[in-house]
């Protein structure tokens, strides 16, 4: 169960923001005494549909640089780490108030601790963001052939944005979750 306190974060050890992407770090402990070393990336999400929207990822760096979001962790205190990429995205969204933070349920596992998230944490989410789901489509059968496409010739999946549905269950996750400053 993650409840998220925006007061309990662990302490972010260094930020580098350049203006269109921004990553924050910090030490996460593990349930095995050992610490890892995290990092929150707020980036520019590539779909087009999405304009002004920034993908959180969290993570640690793995060997070729890049954060490891897919990574299986166990931290001693999964509501302060996700409290900790929380309170870097309210941060972000300050200097940035026309954008919107993404989060991608790219699996179930990750898409059921999202909604969970924002489900546990309705209130604390309520008084700070505007939450909204999202969910993705292709127009089947466009000409009775084939499906839309874009110019790489790639399935065109378009997405199709709404409230947060606090009353929608575990069946039904979202394939993206985002917020925005309220």
């Amino acid at each position: 169960m993650v409840i998220l306190d925006l007061q309990n974060i662990y302490d972010i050890i260094a930020v580098n923001d350049n203006g269109n992407e921004l990553i924050a770090e910090f030490d996460a402990p593990q349930t095995n005494g050992d610490f890892i070393h995290m990092h929150v990336k707020l980036s520019l999400h590539p779909d087009p549909f999405l304009s002004n929207v920034y993908n959180l990822c969290l993570g640690p760096v793995d060997e070729n640089g890049s954060i490891d979001d897919k990574i299986r962790l166990k931290h001693q205190d999964v509501s302060k780490v996700l409290s900790t990429a929380i309170f870097v995205a309210y941060y972000f969204l300050n200097d940035r108030q026309d954008s919107i933070i993404g989060l991608d349920g790219s699996d179930d596992i990750r898409a059921n601790l999202y909604h969970s998230m924002f489900i546990l944490n309705r209130e604390l989410m309520s008084d700070f963001f505007v939450c909204v789901g999202v969910d993705w489509y292709v127009k089947l059968l466009r000409n009775k052939i084939d499906v839309e496409r874009d110019e790489q010739e790639k399935p065109l999946f378009k997405p199709i944005i709404e409230p947060f549905d606090y009353s929608r269950d575990r069946k039904q996750l979202y394939g993206y979750y985002m917020f925005s400053l309220k």
